[in-house]
């Protein structure tokens, strides 16, 4: 996922975030939280949401993530008295409230995904997608050894990536438990607890593959 938005470039693929054309100096959970913030624009997240995506099955102070906010505030010029980007929903949490432009994804050789549970297909578009036990996840699970936040897919340039998010059972790829992040190939299956899902992708000039073949 690549946005424009102020005088940023937010590149998700290559976990950047540029002011023109220099580098924003982000810490790890702190573009983790733009990330979310962005991909679920304009939506407020609520804190225990939060909480769930970045800090998945820890325990963290309650001054962790106004922290986090504030380093991002400032890295982004942002006054939180005058909100233009990060706007806090009092007694709630965030929300990203800018106006983001995406950058056009390659049309030539870009592949198109779906997951498939249970019957169900889930399209995935450019972008990161949850998949966990969560009402706010995309890929839903109904294991019970699906932790709420299990493991994030990120689709990009017609890629399919999936990482793991500290969850206790793990996540597993073609048989074997990933650690960091993975590429996810077409017609792979991912495993979390019970639940099988099939990942398929159609390119410009494939024919769709079919769960079962």
């Amino acid at each position: 996922m690549s946005l424009r938005f102020a005088e940023f470039l937010f590149d998700e693929g290559q976990r950047q975030l540029f002011r023109g054309n220099e580098p924003v100096r982000l810490e790890p959970k702190a573009f983790e939280l733009l990330s979310l913030l962005v991909s679920r624009r304009p939506d407020a997240l609520s804190k225990q949401y939060i909480h769930e995506v970045i800090w998945p099955g820890a325990r963290v102070s309650d001054s962790s993530l106004p922290g986090i906010v504030r380093d991002l505030r400032t890295a982004l010029g942002n006054d939180r008295l005058e909100p233009k980007l990060i706007r806090t929903v009092r007694g709630y949490g965030y929300a990203f409230c800018g106006t983001a432009v995406g950058d056009p994804a390659p049309a030539s050789d870009g592949c198109r995904w779906t997951a498939l549970r249970g019957g169900r297909e889930i399209p995935l578009p450019e972008g990161t997608h949850l998949l966990g036990r969560g009402q706010k996840c995309q890929i839903n699970c109904e294991s019970v050894r699906a932790s709420r936040s299990h493991a994030q897919v990120r689709i990009t340039a017609g890629q399919a990536f999936i990482e793991d998010l500290g969850s206790r059972n793990g996540t597993w790829l073609r048989g074997e438990r990933i650690q960091g992040v993975s590429e996810i190939l077409p017609g792979d299956t991912v495993q979390v607890g019970s639940d099988v899902i099939r990942f398929v992708a159609a390119g410009p000039e494939a024919t769709t593959i079919v769960d079962g073949e």
